[in-house]
């Protein structure tokens, strides 16, 4: 019997749901490790996935484990293990679809070239620059709970780039008025990530990016004690140090994507 994947979840959800349903898939689909399957061993940094021909459209395959990869070709074959963004990004503007699980899980699925291309717009859009001054915060209210959890979900996945954050209601200085997530101890390097991940939170919960602004504040910033009397507080995991250094797979250094032959 095989183990139930959170794409297995996550299909089932949004074959029985709706909008919001969806975009949850689409969420766990880009932070999945997948397995695609390869014509020829990978050269370095350049991969060959193996090229299917379908009556309406090319795909390539890809599976959720390993072992579906293996239950479907039936013998051993070359793969990388990549993110469900990774290889959206890959196959943007390529006119190429994605398999996802075909014949092998009860997620078999077929994502078009038009889907792939919506997923990667929405991961790699940046968020848009203000200015406004905060004068004055209060608890938070009225925000649905899958966007509590989408944050709760991402911060705790990103170790070491900040120490916490406050969301909080905020009255602006032009009396203008909506909510605040305010990162204490992030590096400025960690600053476009995490205004990002933010993002990607509020487009796979089903809100519009205005719902929510960011900022980033430093230790002695005066703004941190009345955020801390009003707000609620994400906590972001330590860094977890390496014991031995390790060599990157294909496609899991952003810096340096795979690239396809």
């Amino acid at each position: 019997m095989q183990t139930e994947t959170a794409l297995d979840r996550a299909h089932a959800a949004m074959e029985a749901g709706g909008d919001a349903e969806r975009l949850q898939f689409y969420a766990t689909l880009a932070d999945a490790e997948l397995v695609v399957l390869l014509e020829t061993e990978p050269e370095g940094e350049t991969l060959s996935p193996e090229v299917f021909e379908l009556s309406d459209m090319t795909c390539i395959l890809a599976f959720d484990t390993e072992e579906r990869l293996s239950r479907f070709t039936g013998r051993p074959v070359p793969y990388a293990a990549l993110s469900g963004r990774v290889i959206a990004g890959l196959l943007q503007d390529q006119g190429i679809a994605l398999a996802l699980n075909l014949e092998v899980a009860p997620s078999q699925t077929i994502l078009p070239p038009e889907a792939l291309g919506w997923l990667t717009e929405t991961l790699t859009h940046a968020p848009d620059e203000a200015q406004a001054r905060p004068v004055a915060f209060d608890r938070p209210q009225g925000l649905p709970e899958a966007l509590l959890g989408a944050l709760d979900a991402r911060l705790g996945a990103m170790p070491g780039l900040a120490r916490s954050a406050f969301l909080a209601r905020v009255t602006y200085d032009d009396d203008s008025r909506g909510h605040l997530l305010a990162f204490s101890g992030a590096a400025p390097r960690a600053h476009a990530p995490l205004a990002k991940a933010v993002g990607e939170a509020l487009t796979f919960s089903g809100l519009d990016a205005g719902a929510l602004d960011v900022t980033f504040l430093g230790d002695g910033d005066t703004a941190l004690e009345a955020l801390a009397r009003v707000a609620w507080r994400f906590d972001i995991p330590e860094p977890v140090q390496p014991k031995v250094a390790e060599v990157k797979a294909p496609g899991m250094d952003p810096d340096a994507p795979p690239k396809l032959r």
